[in-house]
């Protein structure tokens, strides 16, 4: 995903949510500076806006706990519980039901939600489908100065790039060259 405004790397909402809060440069700028950023941001990942229906401090809020929930999964320890509990009450705003269908020739348990999510619950949703996933890791991009976090869906996990855009493509350049 491309957006001249944000960095959007498609791995998970969650994931570009927080990482308005980082970037590719040194001294990134906040790319939530205000609630019409916030709005933006949600329009960029065409996600159902509530920056009018939200204190946007409580956005900002929310934006550090799962900050913290990544500085934690890329150190491989557990979540904060704070984080946790933040994400669950996120999530329990959500109103709808559970529902039995049969895929595939087997039944499954789904949730049907009476309405489309905020983009709040949205993100919410995106960091407990990682959370819940124990085949999912995140990592800090290495490439300096770059901070963003990424998702690594590579066979080994051993993936320590965010992507194979500015910065990646220096450090792997500038390392081959130091081999020589």
């Amino acid at each position: 995903m491309s957006d001249p405004e944000f960095i959007l790397l498609g791995d998970a909402v969650w994931i570009d949510f927080i990482n308005t809060a980082r970037g590719r440069d040194a001294d990134p700028p906040d790319g939530l500076a205000d609630s019409a950023a916030y709005h933006r941001w949600t329009k960029a990942e065409k996600l159902a806006s509530d920056a009018d229906d939200l204190p946007f401090e409580e956005v900002l809020a929310f934006r550090t706990r799962l900050l913290s929930v990544a500085a934690a999964l890329g150190e491989e320890r557990q979540p904060p519980a704070p984080a946790v509990h933040e994400i669950n009450r996120v999530l329990a705003r959500t109103s709808g039901h559970h529902q039995l269908t049969r895929v595939g020739g087997s039944w499954q348990l789904a949730f049907s939600p009476l309405r489309a999510a905020t983009a709040l619950e949205a993100i919410a949703g995106s960091a407990a489908q990682t959370l819940s996933d124990p085949t999912v890791r995140v990592h800090s991009c290495q490439a300096e100065p770059c901070s963003l976090f990424f998702i690594d869906r590579s066979p080994g996990h051993g993936r320590t790039w965010c992507s194979a855009e500015p910065g990646a493509h220096t450090v792997r350049v500038d390392r081959r060259r130091a081999v020589r």
